[in-house]
């Protein structure tokens, strides 16, 4: 049974560690969406690691919950605790340190609390690419990337967060230090807590640092907007490119022309150099080596697909400028979306051949819940798409707050059918726990609540995230 954070508790820590408490900020209870609003009695910020584990101890000690906090971007409310004792926050904003980097190697040592864009940044400053992108890049840290294992725009080439990380340096729920910031590509010495970790969303410890894999910067990159027929010619046209430049496909975007819509009356500001709007469209960027010229590539695969059927229009940027716009465009779809105010969003990934059949599917089954406009877009490359649905215009999500469960309920029901995943990329947080049980494996549900009772008997570390308490 959790005790809530006291007083006393918290002057008992202030005086072991002086300075180590923060008041809490409004942004550190407060969901991106604005949906939900969380709770804590303070927020720890150690300077270190050893100050993380004393932290960790007297919360275990005082049987206190720990909130762990990132850069607060998650969408499945996995940083805000809403109800029962009230937690102390923890946050790694002050542990931001380069601990190493090593070229030669292609690896980089960061400290949890460092922000994605500087980590990017970093790796640029030896030449060299960490490839993780998520359009909260400028606020995310990768702590909580590796803790909630972020996906974003480059899995098709580089894969998860999980995918970049070499090792890991953490605290355990009994306080103890995990020391595994090996740059090994090769340790095959037993379990390996690495992966136990990273996906864990903070239940089972707190990553205070890490070993990034880096990759050699493409000697040229080109984007192109590509209109297209149908999913199904999306998916043909990414088989197309694969054959072609095996290797060389860093992104492969869906786009619904709802996306455009939703821009058009939210963010005007962002052009969508196609006329009139594709009702399907991909955004592809390719990075290639000096061999290739990165226009000819693109306006190579453009011919043959539009040869086959595959694209009706399209534009390749020219310019780093023009690059940047496109990509803009993009970027831009979740801020739109959130204006306009979803009645329930789905972050889903499913086999891909199983998407054009799936999308009709779940419109249709929709439009038995009432009328919708359905704003589906994401990665579909790696199978990942945002399939969100928003009220009618004149109407607001909370016309529909009866509905909502009922919406979501429709659509996860034939993601689980196709052998799909609810979670693709954010995780479970506290929203998703249902979703879990309803869809989860029993003997992998089973092996994960032994997983925590062994290394969390207390249940301090993110009470109620991922596995209900």
């Amino acid at each position: 049974m959790l005790n809530p954070c006291t007083p006393a508790f918290l002057t008992a820590l202030d005086l072991a560690h002086p300075g180590l408490l923060r008041a809490v900020a409004p942004r550190d209870v407060e969901e991106p969406r604005g949906r939900w609003r969380g709770m804590g009695a303070a927020v720890a910020c150690p300077r270190d690691t050893d100050q993380v584990a004393a932290v960790v101890r007297a919360c275990g000690g005082g049987s206190v919950g720990i909130v762990p906090l990132g850069g607060g971007t998650g969408l499945v409310g996995g940083q805000l605790l809403l109800d029962g004792p009230v937690p102390l926050l923890l946050s790694l904003e002050r542990m931001t340190a380069l601990r190493g980097a090593y070229p030669a190697e292609n690896v980089l040592v960061v400290e949890a609390g460092m922000v994605l864009a500087e980590v990017q940044a970093q790796a640029a400053r030896i030449d060299r690419l960490f490839p993780l992108s998520l359009a909260s890049e400028g606020s995310a840290r990768i702590g909580g990337n590796l803790a909630a294992n972020a996906g974003g725009l480059n899995v098709l080439r580089y894969g998860n967060s999980r995918d970049l990380c070499l090792g890991l340096e953490a605290v355990l729920p009994d306080g103890s230090v995990l020391h595994g910031l090996k740059r090994l590509r090769k340790d095959n010495t037993g379990y390996d807590l690495r992966h136990l970790l990273i996906g864990s969303e903070g239940t089972l410890g707190i990553i205070t640092a890490a070993s990034l894999r880096l990759f050699a910067r493409p000697a040229a990159e080109v984007v192109a907007l590509l209109a297209v027929p149908s999913p199904q010619a999306a998916l043909e046209l990414l088989a197309l490119a694969e054959g072609r430049l095996s290797g060389l496909i860093s992104a492969f975007e869906l786009i619904h022309r709802q996306s455009y819509e939703f821009l058009a009356e939210t963010l005007p500001e962002v052009a969508v150099p196609l006329a009139p709007l594709p009702e399907w469209s991909v955004l592809i960027e390719l990075g290639l080596p000096r061999e290739i010229a990165p226009e000819e590539a693109m306006a190579s695969l453009y011919a043959e697909a539009e040869d086959r059927g595959l694209v009706r229009d399209g534009v390749i940027a020219a310019s780093q400028a023009q690059r940047a716009a496109l990509w803009r465009i993009r970027e831009s779809i979740p801020e739109a979306n959130r204006r306009i105010g979803a009645v329930s969003s789905h972050d889903i990934s499913l086999p891909l051949s199983a998407i054009p059949d799936f999308i009709p599917r779940a419109g249709a089954a929709l439009a038995g819940l009432g009328d919708w406009r359905i704003n589906c877009f994401g990665h579909l490359g790696d199978g990942n798409l945002h399939y969100n649905v928003f009220p009618m215009p004149g109407r607001s999500r909370k016309d529909h707050e009866n509905q909502r469960e009922a919406v979501k309920t429709c659509v996860h029901d034939i993601v689980d059918a196709v052998g799909g995943s609810v979670s693709a990329e954010h995780g479970i947080g506290r929203l998703k726990v249902g979703d879990l049980e309803r869809y989860g494996d029993p003997a992998k549900l089973a092996a994960m609540r032994a997983i925590k009772a062994a290394l969390d008997p207390r249940g301090i570390m993110n009470p109620g995230a991922v596995l209900r308490g």
